[in-house]
């Protein structure tokens, strides 16, 4: 990650922790069109490559002892298929390969997003709006086609009593159709702050006096991050299999 310093018209120390998530035309140029290949597509494509090479080409060979890229594969197939089925049930296996596409691509966007001078594509709500608002979809879509109008059962809270039924249907309304905002915003968010942070630090480091500090303070907020990476990736999957256990099993 790419962290500047410098010093001001009064000697001061400027640096510009938002500046790292500035996307730029990768071919020179100002302009950005929707063909324009820039720094989040190239490393959105970097992301896919990594994704292809450790699930496939790491998986190609199947050896009774599993190399390091095997183990790391099955263990993330593993852990993904068994989330799918313990939350959804075995009706929502049938949702696996849609999940663990979504799994792989967040925590490996956020994983490279740690590189230094690497671009972080998760940081975007560009990017996790798309994602956000493909599985608002895909449940609104599934849920209707499979259930009809059993689907607003989704809305009516059978077990409340008669008369805060209507409210709490209305509560229920607004709260599905904001799932995309919050599902998108905690991990954009989550993955900006803390980059931002690091960057701010790293900002500190160049002065002398404080240098220690700063080295020591960017080391455990990287340290954290390492954890964030995943654990956002994990937050956005496991809710996406929550939502999809609503399109399964509208009722409540």
């Amino acid at each position: 990650m790419a962290t500047e310093a410098h010093g001001g018209e009064e000697g001061g120390l400027v640096f510009h922790p938002m500046d790292q998530f500035i996307v730029k035309p990768l071919f020179g140029g100002d302009t950005i069109e929707w063909y324009t290949i820039t720094n989040a597509t190239l490393w959105m494509g970097i992301a896919v490559l990594a994704i292809i090479g450790l699930m496939v080409l790491g998986t190609s060979r199947r050896a009774t002892i599993p190399t390091r890229m095997q183990s790391i594969a099955e263990l993330a197939y593993g852990f993904v298929y068994k989330m799918v089925e313990d939350v959804t049930g075995k009706d929502g296996v049938k949702f696996f390969p849609y999940v663990m596409t979504l799994f792989m691509f967040i925590v490996m966007a956020n994983f490279l997003g740690l590189l230094p001078m690497s671009f972080t594509t998760t940081s975007h709500f560009a990017v996790t709006v798309v994602l956000a608002l493909l599985v608002f979809l895909t449940v609104t879509i599934y849920g209707v086609a499979k259930h009809g109008t059993h689907f607003l059962g989704l809305f009516w809270v059978s077990s409340a009593p008669l008369p805060l039924r209507p409210v709490l249907a209305i509560i229920e309304l607004i709260s599905y159709f904001v799932r995309p905002v919050s599902h998108s915003i905690r991990l954009a968010g989550n993955v900006m702050a803390g980059h931002a942070v690091i960057k701010v630090f790293a900002g500190f480091a160049a002065i002398a006096t404080i240098s220690p500090v700063s080295v020591v303070a960017i080391t455990a907020m990287y340290g954290l991050e390492v954890l964030v990476a995943f654990i956002q990736a994990y937050v956005f999957t496991i809710l996406t299999c929550v939502y999809l256990k609503d399109a399964l099993h509208p009722g409540h």
